[in-house]
């Protein structure tokens, strides 16, 4: 396969606009699903996390492209078995699953060390578990496409769209709570 390894600017721009859009988008998708308000409420996460209408909380989305730089310059470091390879998205996202999240160095839920020391029940550690795994299969195939097939220029188009709407959102939300 003749096959030019893509950039360090191609890889991190896609990963940050990419884990964006896919954050926001579980996110949204897990707060109805799992009926965020009543399981924060309900349980031991109340204690844990902020309320959502924290402004912190309403302004996460503005924070994901630096966690998205992070991921992209890691991509780029892995950018032959991540993009030159016929199935990358999927050791993309064993890596992610495996490092970031049931293998982490600190205790969130959901993970081995949070399972081991954090006082939240199993359940709930596993009722959490599905929106953090949809995501990072959505940003591992997505990025691996989008890099991957630059000549799809509707996929450009699309993420730079949704990327802009994703964090117009927040802002619009704290401008709003602001006036309140």
């Amino acid at each position: 396969m003749d096959y030019a390894l893509p950039t360090a600017k191609h890889i991190v721009v896609k990963t940050l606009m990419t884990h964006t859009v896919t954050y926001f988008v579980t996110g949204i998708l897990a707060f109805y699903v799992l009926d965020y308000p009543s399981l924060i409420s309900a349980t031991k996460l109340g204690v844990l996390m902020r309320p959502l209408s924290d402004p912190m909380v309403i302004a996460g989305p503005l924070f994901q492209p630096i966690r998205g730089v992070l991921f992209g310059f890691v991509f780029y470091l892995l950018r032959d078995p991540l993009f030159g390879r016929k199935r990358g998205w999927l050791v993309m996202w064993a890596v992610l699953v495996s490092v970031g999240i049931l293998g982490t160095f600190g205790p969130p839920p959901g993970s081995l060390e949070g399972l081991v020391y954090t006082i939240l029940p199993p359940s709930l550690q596993l009722t959490l578990l599905p929106e953090v795994l949809l995501q990072s299969l959505l940003l591992s195939w997505l990025v691996f496409q989008w890099v991957n097939h630059r000549e799809k220029k509707w996929l450009t188009w699309t993420m730079g769209a949704a990327f802009v709407v994703v964090l117009l959102f927040p802002v619009l939300g704290l401008m709003t709570s602001a006036r309140r």
